[in-house]
């Protein structure tokens, strides 16, 4: 169109809310430019507030057991963890001294609640191998956002040479503080480096710089809408830190591949002769239709998280479903007025336009051939597809679950480095224990009783130590009587008892089993991170049955509405679990198993997946696939609606929405890039996993898989029992049903348009819409 003069957008009638738009684009265009920035000016408190942590699973047996030693007995996992180092020996006379004031020190802080230090309790726990280093436990007073937020004051305090001790650390309140931090850093690195990246492939595929800033404006719109909405969201719940690592990648990703639908549908509709006008109305019918459906599918996906126990993701379902309600709002309503605005100036500066018109028509692209080959031979060509996704989900099946802690962080990170430290240095595995509580036992009228029971405990083969007011017992037998700070386990009518386990992190859970199969002086309760893990798995397990229902429920529903199909849904569904579970297995090698580390960059390897990541993942992936099925079975639909011919329809709708799908996955792959070059390893797993979730779908599943099985299945694509037929008609969803035609129909059927119209209706060229071929 080089050369032309503009054509601005006539009054079209008609369109809803998109054709108003679309008559009045500077009222839209300067009502968003204000609101965005409202927005923006309103989102800059947002980062601050957020907190990090909920991953653990609250109302359990586990999370009861830590309530009550925090009431009744000022016990419990310390919230802070500080290491303490000296030149010499930390018992010598200077250091000792300097070690008691310090504890003093920490003690009178606001917000402590207690302090327990070597130099005060002399548990020989509490000093390091060498004797050069000593520890000091600190609880804080709140729930686990609350003592974040104290530690982030504290910390810095307390920390660095205090005479001659050097202080470092760590323990969950600082972990959650230093993750904050660093993904708020990385959260900036995103938006310098994902931005740029996706308008440069939008660039690449529309050659056309207008053509690629406008996915990207739409984009822009609905993140800063999206930092708007989680300030006032941190005043009525918890938000996780990660929240605007997460929502920005799938947000911005969502909102640039609804504009690339909509962008490249708009210019076929030029291309095929239509008015700029005619052509926004007829994309919002087509393309915008398609995206309404896409973000409910993705708003269903997301709201499931709701029903799972962990206020992380919780957290980001909020604020998930918040971002897609904004992409696809900016979508509908500021999209149009900007075509409208652009008119045919869309393609101007297109240095690609020469070449593209060249391959029009020719049935050459690599999806057109993809299509072909995959239909000829659909058992082969579908048979080998499932083959390379069983191969790539086979890792899946030896998966262990865990929760995240320090270990998420790099190892120069100070609250992960001090942990090393301390695991290695110090005989307190201060993470590991396992508290047993007994709150109708009384220590002093039973103590034959709860003597017997410490013995049958630490007779267990995973046990290596017992500890309760009695004194610390070893295989059946009580080897140190009571000593200073014994008496913490002990209240009026209660007790409990501190066990550690002796095997692996698989080991604990099994002993956390055991000791609630024990019998026992009385009720008895089991606490501790290894019980808070399993716990938290259980509850995750637990509640996937009524997530999966809503999903899969409200996937079937939409599907069916949008297609008039029974099969459609289904096969969806099925395609979409299928090439989940080979981006979970990619997971499993790569995170568990600690393959391609050096592709990926470093991180620490824990053996296990943190619980809650591949419910994420599940959520936004399976959503994302439903989204480019959408898109793939609405144009085989036209496609099949004007020419009647079942092969014909999938071959040409994969060649023309092959390229856009592919465009799509591959931006949303680089909106995703700042989480997988991440150095905090949930961000990174969450990056790699929706990655490799998009592009095996968009490549293998959409151009191998869905072609091939849509051949296998011919017209019943297509069919629904009469009662649903009646149904979808009543919802007002008939004229997008597509019925096998008959054969004396077809000719007549040739050439429609979008909206159901012969082309010669619509004042456009039959001829030249049949040969041209997708922008």
């Amino acid at each position: 169109m080089r050369g032309e003069r503009p054509v601005a957008a006539p009054k079209a009638r008609g369109g809803g809310a998109a054709g108003w738009s679309a008559r009045h684009p500077w009222w839209v265009l300067v009502t968003a430019l204000g609101l965005g920035a409202l927005l923006a000016f309103a989102a800059l408190g947002a980062p601050a507030r957020l907190s990090n942590g909920g991953y653990i699973a609250h109302g359990t047996e586990a999370t009861r057991v830590e309530n009550v030693l925090t009431q009744r007995f000022d016990a419990g996992i310390p919230d802070l963890v500080l290491h303490a180092r000296a030149d010499g020996p930390v018992t010598g006379t200077e250091a000792a001294a300097a070690g008691r004031e310090f504890a003093r020190q920490v003690a009178r802080r606001p917000g402590v609640r207690q302090v327990l230090s070597y130099w005060t309790v002399g548990d020989a726990r509490l000093l390091s191998e060498d004797g050069h280093a000593a520890l000091v436990t600190v609880d804080l007073h709140g729930d686990e956002h609350a003592t974040a937020r104290r530690a982030a004051t504290l910390v810095p305090r307390l920390t660095g040479r205090h005479g001659p001790l050097r202080v470092t650390a760590t323990g969950p309140a600082w972990v959650m503080v230093q993750a904050t931090e660093l993904s708020g850093h990385e959260l900036v690195r995103a938006e310098l480096i994902g931005v740029p990246l996706a308008v440069l492939v939008l660039l690449f595929a529309f050659g056309s710089l207008t053509a690629a800033l406008l996915p990207a404006l739409v984009g822009g719109l609905a993140v800063a809408g999206t930092f708007a909405v989680l300030r006032p969201l941190t005043a009525l719940l918890p938000v996780s830190a990660f929240a605007s690592n997460i929502t920005t990648a799938l947000g911005f990703g969502l909102a640039v591949d609804y504009g690339l639908f909509v962008v490249t549908r708009y210019r076929e509709e030029l291309a095929a002769g239509a008015d700029p006008g005619r052509a926004v109305i007829r994309t919002m019918r087509t393309a915008g239709r398609t995206v309404s459906y896409s973000a409910a599918t993705v708003v269903v996906c997301l709201s499931a998280l709701l029903l799972f126990p962990q206020g992380f993701l919780r957290s980001l379902a909020v604020a998930g479903v918040s971002v897609v309600v904004l992409a696809a709002a900016t979508t509908a309503l500021v999209l149009p007025a900007l075509l409208s605005v652009v008119g045919t100036r869309i393609d101007r500066g297109d240095v690609f336009a020469p070449l593209r018109r060249a391959r029009r028509g020719d049935g050459t692209s690599p999806w057109h051939r993809a299509a072909r080959a995959a239909t000829a031979r659909p058992v082969l060509s579908g048979g080998c597809a499932v083959l390379f996704l069983a191969t790539l989900a086979l890792p899946f099946a030896h998966v262990r679950f865990g929760v995240a802690d320090e270990r998420v962080l790099p190892e120069r990170v100070e609250s992960h480095a001090t942990a090393v430290t301390v695991e290695r240095d110090f005989d307190l595995p201060w993470n590991r224990t396992l508290t047993v509580l007994l709150p109708e036992v009384d220590a002093v009228d039973q103590e034959a009783e709860l003597d017997a029971y410490a013995r049958r405990v630490s007779a267990l083969p995973t046990v290596d130590r017992v500890s309760t007011g009695l004194g610390a017992y070893d295989d059946g037998r009580l080897t140190e009587g009571p000593r200073v700070g014994s008496l913490a386990h002990i209240t009026q009518g209660a007790t409990w008892l501190a066990v550690t386990g002796s095997g692996t992190p698989e080991q604990d859970e099994r002993l956390v089993e055991e000791l609630r199969a024990l019998p026992s002086p009385g009720p008895h309760l089991v606490g501790g991170r290894p019980a808070r893990v399993l716990d938290t798995k259980d509850a995750v397990f637990a509640a996937l049955p009524k997530a999966a229902a809503v999903v899969i429920g409200g996937v079937l529903l939409l599907l069916f509405l949008f297609t008039g199909s029974v099969l459609i849904p289904v096969k969806a569904v099925l395609m979409g679990v299928m090439s989940l579970t080979a981006s979970f297995g990619a997971m499993v090698h790569v995170f568990q198993d600690g393959h391609l580390r050096g592709l990926l960059g470093d991180f620490t390897v824990t053996g296990e997946l943190e619980t809650s990541m591949p419910v994420l993942v599940f959520g936004a992936a399976f959503a994302l696939s439903v989204d480019y099925e959408l898109f793939l079975v609405s144009r085989i639909q036209e496609e099949y609606r004007a020419s009647g011919d079942h092969r014909g329809a999938v071959v040409n709708g994969v060649a023309r929405t092959g390229k856009m799908i592919t465009t799509a996955s591959v931006i949303f792959a680089v909106a995703l890039l700042p989480l997988v070059a991440s150095e905090i390893t949930l961000l990174k797993l969450i990056g790699c996993g929706l990655a490799t979730a998009v592009l095996v779908d968009a490549t293998v599943v959409r151009g191998v898989l869905v072609p091939a099985f849509m051949r296998l299945t011919g017209h019943a694509n297509w069919w629904a029992p009469r009662p649903l037929a009646v149904l979808h008609r009543r919802l007002g969803a008939d004229r997008w049903h597509v019925p096998p035609p008959r054969p004396a129909d077809v000719p007549a059927a040739r050439h429609l348009t979008a909206d159901g119209r012969p082309y010669e209706a619509a004042g456009l060229d039959s001829g030249r819409a049949s040969r041209e071929g997708p922008p």
